[in-house]
């Protein structure tokens, strides 16, 4: 049995991921650290896991989670875990980091956005977690950047069609929208009910950070440089992520090599569903789950392929993900502990 650790248990990513891993039938939680809730019982945080939890929160501590962890799960704000990942790994524990401290394969693409990066040695090491696509470099590392809920969303869709050179790399434009769990559990004055009840709104527009991490992995995909226009938004749901990708494609497409593309790609892969002709994903259908939809139209007065995608942002976007990536780099089925069925209403 698989014991790992959770720092940042009681966010939402973090208390996800608690959920996942104690329904998982070859990992268990053996440690989960709070800085806020330390000493308190988890289920005493999060009701809904009486009987299935019974763990109290801890401060954090590497040298217990090296000492009781075989993997460490880092859900906590960027910058703080590239402090105590180094430890970890050179303690033997192996890591999967829910922030943006190792995305990015070069120190300064991440200083440009974010900020001084104090283990530049470990980016070498880390693999960008996005399962489908990097599956075999998953395998054989210890580190694990888990991709960012936008990201993900973005490049499932976009990734095949790039590599098959089916669109012009410079029309890409992503347009997406996010549950307001996406913010996180920390209190700001955009996420309360009275500020995003009855709103639809756009934010960080052209600015947000996931743009760049958009483009790197675009770019090593293409071959070429690859750049965005990507516009979040803010959707008064609790979770869920819908994503649209308009782009001008390479000469003339048919719907039939799209779906050849996007099917060829993903066959195998069993949380990828390219969705049929006669509906479009659903924020809905992927609820609570790992899955991610992708349904896609050809505008073909315009030349336009329009590109669509559903998520969960909290668990294809964040902890699911982070599961199905320690999956893998412990050899198991990559889908245990994630094939729960969707709620049909």
């Amino acid at each position: 049995m698989i014991k790992a650790g959770v720092v940042g248990a009681t966010g939402y990513a973090g208390a996800e991921l608690v959920r996942l891993l104690a329904g998982h039938p070859d990992a268990l939680p053996t440690i989960l650290t709070s800085r806020q809730f330390a000493g308190i019982r988890f289920d005493t945080v999060y009701p809904a896991m009486a009987g299935e939890v019974g763990l109290t929160c801890e401060s954090l501590s590497v040298e217990r989670l090296i000492e009781n962890c075989d993997v460490v799960f880092t859900a906590l704000p960027h910058k703080i875990p590239m402090t105590i990942v180094p430890e970890l790994v050179a303690g033997g524990t192996k890591v999967v980091d829910l922030s943006a401290d190792f995305r990015f394969s070069e120190a300064e693409q991440y200083e440009a956005h974010y900020q001084q990066h104090t283990a530049r040695d470990l980016l070498e090491k880390a693999v960008y977690g996005l399962c489908e696509v990097y599956r075999e470099a998953v395998q054989g590392t210890v580190l694990v950047g888990n991709p960012g809920c936008y990201p993900t969303s973005a490049l499932l869709p976009l990734v095949p069609l790039l590599k098959s050179g089916m669109l012009e790399v410079g029309s890409i434009v992503v347009d997406s929208k996010s549950g307001v769990s996406g913010a996180g559990r920390s209190l700001s004055i955009s996420s309360h009910f009275c500020e995003a009840d009855e709103s639809f709104k756009a934010y960080k527009v052209a600015t947000h950070r996931h743009n760049p991490e958009i483009d790197a992995i675009l770019s090593r995909e293409a071959g070429r440089p690859v750049s965005v226009t990507f516009v979040p938004h803010l959707v008064p749901m609790a979770r869920g992520m819908f994503t649209t990708i308009y782009a001008v494609s390479q000469g003339k497409l048919s719907m039939e090599e799209v779906r050849n593309c996007l099917s060829s790609y993903y066959e195998g892969r069993r949380f990828v569903r390219i969705v049929g002709p006669a509906r479009v994903p659903d924020t809905r259908h992927v609820r609570g789950t790992n899955y991610c939809d992708i349904g896609f139209t050809l505008d073909e007065p315009r030349g336009r392929l329009i590109l669509m995608s559903a998520i969960d942002n909290l668990v294809k976007g964040a902890a699911g993900q982070a599961v199905q990536n320690m999956n893998i780099m412990f050899g198991l089925d990559e889908t245990a502990g994630l094939t729960n069925v969707p709620f049909p209403v």
